[in-house]
């Protein structure tokens, strides 16, 4: 997908590479983070930072100023990772950018790998770029936390027909056409939908190998091993309600009218032999299994629908803004002929 000239440039034909950082209670941190970013990337014209203050009481707004951040977006209170991803995003469209980095305020990437992670599309090969963590080498990874991102990225893979190595980084370049068209609906992190959508909408996404930094804090997401993979978990299934429901739903339905089914034709033999008084439990423990799962495929087939609705609902959102900005360009272009 080629880039599109931003109609907020003065240059013409100049391309606008937008850094946001999505922060909360950063202060600490974002000043070491904001030092390593780039101010010149090649194939770029101009390269700005955006910060999203997700309702920060410590400074961070401040500190974002002071290290001469150019655009600070505030949240008026805690509104959570995935929406202050998103809310970066719209930013960065307004703003006019043709390219969006999403970094952490952690300085967790090392931002001298920004230049790889933009080159793909740059080059006119991607519209998603994510990139890829050494897990494999990192100390601060458990066993566990990284048995969790293995599955989590397998999980996403299956879902979106990707080949994403690390699919909870949140070290990504998206071209702005891409960004027009996502959608994050989990308040919790935006790192495993967004590439499920980029599958599934068939974006172009690849993935890059990257480096990272030593730890300057322990990680916000994971407060501690249970409520990771109890929240991992209720990500993974939520992924499979939203953008698998047909799947998700069927599956269950089938296995459940499967076991009754079983249960039934076992309770048939028993009836045929002359023994079935003494198992009309199974006969219950059957109709209701039998039931249960008539209904759940009645569901999948709802939730298919609705899936497809969703669909729809999104195509005509990017239609709008895909239309709403050649209107903004044309009007443009006439004020500069005038």
């Amino acid at each position: 997908m080629p880039l599109r000239r931003s109609v907020h440039l003065h240059k013409a034909n100049a391309l606008k590479l937008i850094i946001q950082i999505p922060c909360y209670n950063e202060a600490a941190t974002l000043g070491v983070a904001l030092a390593a970013l780039p101010r010149q990337v090649p194939g770029f014209d101009v390269v700005e930072w955006l910060v999203i203050d997700d309702g920060s009481s410590d400074g961070t707004a401040q500190v974002a100023t002071a290290n001469g951040v150019d655009h600070v977006i505030p949240h008026t209170r805690n509104q959570g990772l995935a929406r202050a991803f998103m809310t970066g995003l719209d930013a960065c469209l307004r703003l006019g950018a043709d390219v969006i980095v999403n970094t952490d305020a952690d300085n967790q990437y090392n931002a001298d790998d920004i230049p790889a992670l933009v080159a793909p599309i740059v080059a006119r090969q991607a519209e998603i770029v994510v990139g890829a963590r050494p897990i494999e080498n990192m100390a601060n990874f458990s066993l566990l936390k990284r048995a969790l991102q293995l599955l989590g990225s397998w999980v996403v893979r299956a879902a979106s027909h990707t080949n994403i190595p690390d699919a909870p980084s949140g070290f990504r370049a998206i071209s702005r056409t891409a960004a027009q068209r996502l959608v994050v609906f989990n308040d919790y992190t935006y790192t495993l939908e967004t590439i499920i959508q980029a599958g599934q909408k068939n974006m172009a996404i690849t993935s890059v190998p990257i480096r990272v930094n030593p730890d300057l804090r322990p990680s916000r997401l994971v407060r501690s091993i249970s409520s990771y993979v109890k929240i991992g978990m209720i990500t993974i299934i939520r992924i499979f309600v939203i953008y698998q429901p047909f799947r998700f739903f069927s599956t269950i339905g089938t296995v459940l009218f499967g076991a009754g089914l079983l249960i039934s034709l076992r309770f048939l033999a028993f009836y045929a032999s002359g023994h079935g008084n003494g198992h009309v439990q199974s006969l219950i423990l059957a109709s209701v299994l039998l039931g249960i799962g008539f209904q759940t495929l009645l569901v999948a087939f709802v939730a298919d629908l609705l899936a497809a609705n969703r669909a729809l609902l999104e195509d005509v959102r990017f239609r709008q803004q895909h239309a709403e900005e050649e209107l903004a360009q044309l009007r443009a272009e006439q004020r500069s002929d005038g």
